[in-house]
């Protein structure tokens, strides 16, 4: 996509480089560069480098390796805008962080000792497009596993997501666990969708434990799938972001997208079938079994859960937490941790997350400390007691 109008490297990995970006097609680079510039600015605060937009090119200044990373995420965004998908500030960021990942193994260039001035890259053109030779010096993030349904293409914004989302296409069980915010629910739709319209599997059933998150609500009316609704918002949320809304309402009327109470699974045996079990922190150890024991034949099974927000009564164990002390030692399962640093929804969330563990992680300690066993003061009584036993 990229090839070297005029690129300059001082010495060092940290030194002052500058760099220009040329794309061909002129009708994709609003949407690169974000309503008034918002990507280019996001970029910018994350990188701490300077871009500046004419036309067509884009002017890149800053340290060398900033500038790598510059260069990367917006060659990967305008990739993606020429496959047709679309670019939100979700998806900056989430070149941002694969950006990082992707740079360890290829350091900047430098100009030292070992390198005369007539190896130097003083005069480079990056220019998007162009004939396949100069698509393959183009440096941009590796061709990263994408879900394509009808409505889009979802693609990883952290490098824990790639490994998730390549898990989800590969696995036929997939256990996701960590922090709100991190995608496990959204993405584990998104695979069981592509599946369903590619034909790989024939419905998609979606199941939760029906625990309320510290409120009863009651009685809630209608039949079975109404009083389950609320519980499975989340999943219908994601359902309509990749699927059509007619296609969505037909298939749950004709039962190729099935809402199955946890309750209510056992003696069923699941084949061709995406089976997602979502807020699995609020199963029992013997719901879990049971539902790990209905996978049939072609069958495909996500679990996901957060063992930070468990809902059960104080003192029951999650059946999240023994599945992740048993499953690890089962041959063909694929456990998949996202942690705090993998949060793609908006950086408040992100914070949040980090204050909590923070607080969780001090917590146990002063815990500890204030339950230190003091020895008992002995009293007029005891003390008499114990003369007495002496005499």
């Amino acid at each position: 996509m990229s090839r070297p109008i005029d690129q300059t490297v001082t010495a060092g990995s940290n030194a002052d480089a500058k760099l220009v970006l040329e794309f061909d097609n002129n009708r994709l680079l609003p949407e690169l560069y974000g309503a008034y510039g918002a990507h280019l600015t996001r970029i910018e605060e994350a990188l701490d480098v300077s871009l500046v937009n004419r036309g067509n090119q884009v002017f890149v200044s800053g340290e060398a390796q900033a500038c790598g990373r510059a260069e990367l995420v917006l060659n990967t965004l305008y990739h993606h805008l020429q496959r047709g998908a679309e670019v939100t500030r979700g998806d900056v960021d989430g070149a941002l962080r694969l950006s990082l990942d992707s740079l360890v193994a290829t350091p900047p260039p430098t100009v030292g000792k070992n390198m005369s001035k007539s190896q130097t890259p003083s005069k480079a053109k990056r220019q998007s497009g162009g004939s396949s030779g100069d698509k393959a010096n183009v440096k941009r993030l590796g061709d990263m596993t994408a879900i394509r349904t009808h409505r889009r293409e979802v693609l990883p914004r952290s490098p824990m997501q790639a490994a998730y989302i390549n898990a989800l296409m590969n696995r036929e069980l997939v256990v996701g666990t960590g922090p709100a915010g991190t995608g496990k629910t959204y993405l584990a739709v998104a695979a069981a969708a592509a599946m369903l319209v590619e034909g790989k599997v024939d419905r998609i059933i979606l199941s939760r434990p029906a625990v309320e998150a510290g409120e009863s609500l009651g009685f809630l009316p209608g039949d079975m799938r109404d009083k389950v609704d609320p519980y499975l918002r989340p999943l219908y949320d994601a359902l309509y972001d990749m699927l059509p809304g007619p296609q969505v309402v037909r298939s749950l009327e004709s039962g190729e997208i099935e809402i199955a109470p946890l309750a209510f699974m056992r003696g069923r045996t699941l084949s061709n079938s995406f089976v997602i079990l979502d807020e699995s922190q609020n199963a029992t150890p013997m719901q879990m079994k049971m539902f790990l024991t209905r996978m049939g034949e072609n069958s495909r099974m996500v679990i996901t859960g957060d063992p930070s927000q468990i809902d059960l009564p104080f003192g029951a164990k999650s059946g999240l937490k023994d599945a992740l002390e048993i499953l690890p030692k089962v041959k063909g399962v694929e456990i998949i941790e996202f942690g705090e640093e993998d949060v793609v929804r908006h950086d408040l969330v992100t914070r949040i997350v980090k204050a909590y563990n923070k607080r969780d992680t001090i917590l146990p300690a002063h815990n500890q400390r204030r339950r230190k066993p003091v020895a008992p003061q002995p009293t007029a009584e005891t003390s008499q007691e114990v003369e007495n036993d002496e005499k």
